[in-house]
This record gives structure tokens, sequence and C-alpha cells, in this order.
């Protein structure tokens, strides 16, 4: 088939390969437009862009599927669109200009967390199990039927970014296999069942830390907002980010206090504490929360403070 690709990171460069590598023509990769990057903001294609780029294929940048992407989308005739993570909403009469409409790769088990930040928000509620759905794409958020899904369990203490680098590897066959079952006409797609949940974009006070929580609910939303927007708090009035904290069986301390118990820098919550490991202090690089620990000038340091 002719297809177009619609994608913008790193999450889903990994499908787009798997098309380009497989019996279909890819007419046109559709991305978001170059953005400022680094200290120099430098405008920096996306990494789709970069990844088609390599591969041959044509780009159209554009922040929005507005008429004018509309208009150069349908005179590609495809015969179906594909779409992994572009940032941005196909409308009517996008969404029926190719002959078998779009399918979208999403990453979650539909209908739970249907939106834009579906991973972050599984592990912010404490899922232990996600995946990857291929769905045909229809006006309504993230409702149509789903044409193949495969489930992962969430390995502990894995980050949202750590767990999205998985699925866009585990969905990037699964949606090369729709595709196929598309072409060949034994694609089925069935209605989704249950009851939806919603997975809106995490804002920054999505990453706000308060350690009057228990254990559980801390480590769960640092997971689930690590990389972005990160887990932050302060200390003695400073920015301070947590990177990565486990579970410990320490006994507890009260809620916001810094100790070093061995090798282990802990912080207390309403239950057991957690234990520090990689932070990030204001103005400073991401380190071992034991080298932050020990280069403190803070008696008795409390985070939230």
């Amino acid at each position: 088939m002719r297809l177009v690709f619609a994608g913008t990171p790193a999450v889903a460069v990994p499908s787009l390969r798997a098309l380009a590598a497989g019996p279909h023509e890819i007419a046109a990769v559709v991305t978001r437009s170059d953005a400022p990057l680094g200290r120099k903001r430098v405008l920096t294609p996306s990494p789709v862009a970069q990844a088609a780029e390599e591969l041959g294929i044509p780009t159209i940048k554009t922040d929005r599927l507005d008429a004018e992407a509309t208009a150069r989308i349908a005179a590609l005739d495809p015969a179906l669109g594909v779409i992994v993570a572009y940032g941005g909403l196909v409308r009517e009469p996008l969404l029926s200009a190719p002959a078998h409409g779009w399918i979208n790769l999403h990453f979650s088990l539909l209908p739970r967390w249907r939106g834009a930040a579906p991973v972050q928000r599984a592990l912010i509620a404490g899922d232990r199990e996600t995946g990857a759905s291929v769905f045909q794409l229809v006006a309504e958020l993230d409702a149509g039927d789903v044409f193949a899904e495969e489930r992962y369990a969430v390995p502990w203490n894995a980050t949202a970014g750590d767990v999205l680098d998985d699925l866009a590897e585990i969905g990037a066959p699964l949606l090369a296999r729709v595709v196929d079952g598309i072409a060949d006409g034994s694609a089925v797609a069935t209605p989704q069942a249950g009851e939806p949940t919603l997975a809106p974009k995490l804002t920054l006070d999505d990453g706000a830390l308060d350690f009057s929580s228990d254990a559980e609910t801390l480590r769960a939303r640092i997971a689930g907002v690590t990389p972005e927007p990160g887990a932050h708090t302060t200390v003695d009035g400073a920015r301070f980010k947590v990177l990565r904290a486990a579970a410990s069986t320490a006994d507890p301390i009260p809620p916001g206090r810094v100790v070093a118990s061995g090798r282990e820098i802990l912080v207390g919550t309403a239950t057991s504490p957690l234990r520090l490991e990689t932070v990030q202090p204001a103005g400073k690089g991401a380190m071992p929360a034991g080298d932050w620990f020990r280069g403190l000038r803070v008696e008795n340091p409390v985070l939230g403070s």
C-alpha cells in the first residue's frame, strides 16, 4: 500500500523504520516543525524527521494538520495513514482522506488511558501492566476499534521514559503486522470493551512531590513523571529534582527528612522511607544521591523546605 506516516518524537522512530523495511511505500512523513533545542536554542529537526532523511523519505513539517497540510497529504493519494505520537489531532476531512483511513499505535491497553500521556498516567496510578494498541482512528479521542494489542509487565521501578522506550520497540512490529493485514484484507478490528480512563498531558504541577504522602504513591509519581516534566521539590528554598527513588524497608523517619543510613540516602514519607538513588540539585547535573548528600552544607536537610 501507499502510506503516509505521522510522528515526531524518538518513540515513533522504531515504527517508521519497521514500515520502511516492509513492502509498503511511504509517500511522505508528517512531523512537527524544527524546534529550538539546547542552551543555544538551535533549530533541530524532530527525531522522526531525522530518521526520514536517513531513509530518503520526503517530509511534511507542520505543527497543525490544517487545511494546507490536509491538501498536501491528500494530494499523495495514500491508501492508509499511520500515526505514532505526532502531537496533533487528525480531523475531518483528513481523517477520511486515505482509502483505509488512519490507524494509531497507542501506548496503553485501550480503553484504559486514552489521551496524550498514557504511560505516565499508568505509572502514576501504580499500574503493573500496560501495553501497546493499534486502533482505527475516529473523531472521538482514542476510541476506535482495536486491531491488535501487546501486553507489557511494567518492570519494578522503571520510569515512564524506560517504559516508553520498551513499548516503542514492542509496538513497531505490532503496527507493521496490522498494516500488512489491512493490505491483504485479513485485519479485523474489535470495539473497545470496558470503562475508559483518561490520560491528559502532564503539567509541571504533576511533578510536585508531597512527602506527607505514602511511600508507594511517591515512588509511583516519581517514576511516572520522569523524565518529563520531572519530579521536583525544594531543599532550603532551592529547587531539587528526584530522578530515581526506590522503596525501602528502613524504619520510618519524619516526612521529608533526609538521612544517611549506611550507604543509603533515605527520605521520610507518611509510611516507610524512600531510598533516593539519583537526584539533581538546582544548577547542577544529575548525580548519585550519596554524592549530593555528602556535599551538603545544610544540617538535617528536609525536602520540601
